[in-house]
């Protein structure tokens, strides 16, 4: 038998690297596992956040965002920068420097903090027990008073179109092109196929986006929503709404996609094709036969509000159980369990989760959606204003979009905020603040903004929602 813990955290992805810090902060004799091997098959930390998801997508589309501003935009501003083209494989290397420097600094909080890496594939045998397997094959059991599963997640693959290398790949293999594909196709029009195929788009290819739902970004309210795919169709991404892949073949080069939607049976032909379909819990072989964990019928693990699972002292956290797969979720999940393993009152607020769409502009919303709310019963009243009426905006050049905000027509709380425009990841943040102190749209009314700013959008909002804001035509009747 192998050292004793106070916890065993299974996976150093957003979730686990920060489990395992805050218990270690509290005083908790702490180890975390992962398998994750990089090029060189080194163990690595920060999953599929800092290895193949967050992190370098937004390298990739801010790198790609600068190439369309200098070769399109700073002739408007009166910058002059002549014949601009992108090294694709220096923006990969910046990438992937990226990668290694922040997968690198986790395994150096480790070591600041006191907990224990352990290189393998952890699996929990019992509630107080945790089998790691090497990477030499050997197995050791590990004992904790408490284990936190924090597996993760990964790509779903289609029956229709199965993975062929460079070829037909999922969001790990789409951030690794090592040249710009004439035609690209991505079946998925969700926040990731969104977000690769702008950065393919920007550098020239011509993007074809395949999207089983009838309705564009349904999680979105739908005046952002409407707004944000009409910019991004002037942008060039043709986004096919209603459309089922029925198969896929790999042909010489190229790569034929058989579709259908409400006109009949299609074909289309592509360099390379992008499977963005959603992502599932990676939980098969992480709990051993016996222990007791209950899973549902898509393989994620059964937990409470506090992230406990059905066998005492074993948690779980992430994208391997109920809700939003974002890593900030993922994170405070891991900091509440930690606290209440260490015998703190912990608790998350699960309506103040904010999402975004790293595009440009940026979309970012937390809360109810307009429909939401109706849905639900609830009378509600709401405020927009146009990036286009803001004088930040328009020195930056970002004129796009708007931020609006509902809320409740009997109590003035904010019960969402949604927002499509520069910095709206940034700016999404006094949404969240607002539903996690129950602010009234007064309050952010009444609230001084910093001028200029692109978050004076915010501001003028909130003052709409009594039909008081100042930099635009009013419609409500003043009060």
């Amino acid at each position: 038998m192998a050292d004793k813990f106070d916890v065993i955290v299974i996976g150093a992805g957003p979730g686990g690297y920060v489990a395992a810090i805050r218990a270690a902060q509290l005083g908790l004799k702490t180890a975390c596992v992962e398998k994750w091997l990089n090029k060189e098959g080194k163990v690595v930390h920060g999953g599929t956040c800092l290895n193949v998801g967050c992190i370098p997508s937004k390298a990739l589309l801010e790198a790609s965002h600068k190439f369309v501003e200098a070769k399109h935009d700073f002739d408007d501003i009166g910058i002059q920068a002549g014949d601009v083209s992108m090294d694709v494989k220096k923006m990969m290397a910046r990438k992937e420097k990226i990668v290694k420097n922040l997968t690198g600094g986790i395994s150096g909080l480790f070591k600041a903090n006191g907990v224990t890496a352990i290189d393998g594939t952890g699996k929990v045998t019992s509630s107080k027990q945790v089998e790691v397997t090497g990477l030499d094959g050997k197995a050791t059991t590990y004992e904790a008073d408490n284990i936190v599963i924090a597996a993760g997640s990964v790509p779903v693959e289609i029956p229709p179109t199965p993975l062929v290398e460079g070829m037909v790949v999922d969001s790990t293999g789409a951030l690794e092109f090592d040249e710009v594909p004439e035609r690209l196709g991505v079946i998925g029009a969700g926040i990731i196929g969104l977000e690769l195929g702008s950065v393919w788009n920007r550098l020239g290819a011509e993007v074809t986006m395949l999207e089983a739902m009838d309705t564009f970004l349904p999680m979105v309210d739908t005046a952002i929503a409407k707004e944000t795919q009409k910019l991004l169709k002037k942008q060039g991404l043709d986004i096919r709404l209603g459309t089922r892949v029925t198969g896929s073949e790999v042909k010489g080069k190229e790569v034929l996609v058989k579709y259908t939607d409400a006109k009949g049976e299609h074909e289309a032909t592509f360099d390379k094709l992008i499977v963005c379909v959603g992502r599932r819990p990676y939980t098969q072989g992480v709990v051993g036969e016996g222990v007791g964990i209950k899973l549902d019928e898509r393989g994620f693990i059964f937990v409470d509000d506090q992230c406990r699972t059905s066998v005492p002292n074993v948690y779980a956290i992430g994208d391997c159980v109920r809700g939003q797969m974002l890593a900030h979720k993922a994170s405070e999940e891991g900091i509440m369990v930690a606290d209440i393993i260490a015998g703190h009152k912990a608790e998350m607020n699960y309506d103040a989760i904010p999402s975004v769409i790293y595009t440009f502009p940026e979309v970012a919303w937390v809360g109810l959606t307009e429909q939401e709310a109706k849905a639900a019963g609830i009378e509600v009243k709401t405020g927009s204003f146009p990036f286009a009426a803001s004088g930040r905006a328009m020195a930056n050049n970002a004129t796009e979009g708007q931020a609006k905000i509902i809320a409740d027509a009997e109590t003035d709380r904010v019960l969402g905020m949604h927002i499509v425009g520069q910095h709206a990841g940034e700016m999404i943040a006094q949404g969240v603040i607002a539903l996690e102190f129950g602010s009234s749209a007064e309050d952010l009314a009444l609230t001084c903004y910093a001028h200029p700013t692109m978050s004076e959008a915010v501001h003028e909002a909130a003052l709409a929602v009594e039909g008081h804001a100042i930099h635009m035509a009013n419609r409500k009747k003043r009060k």
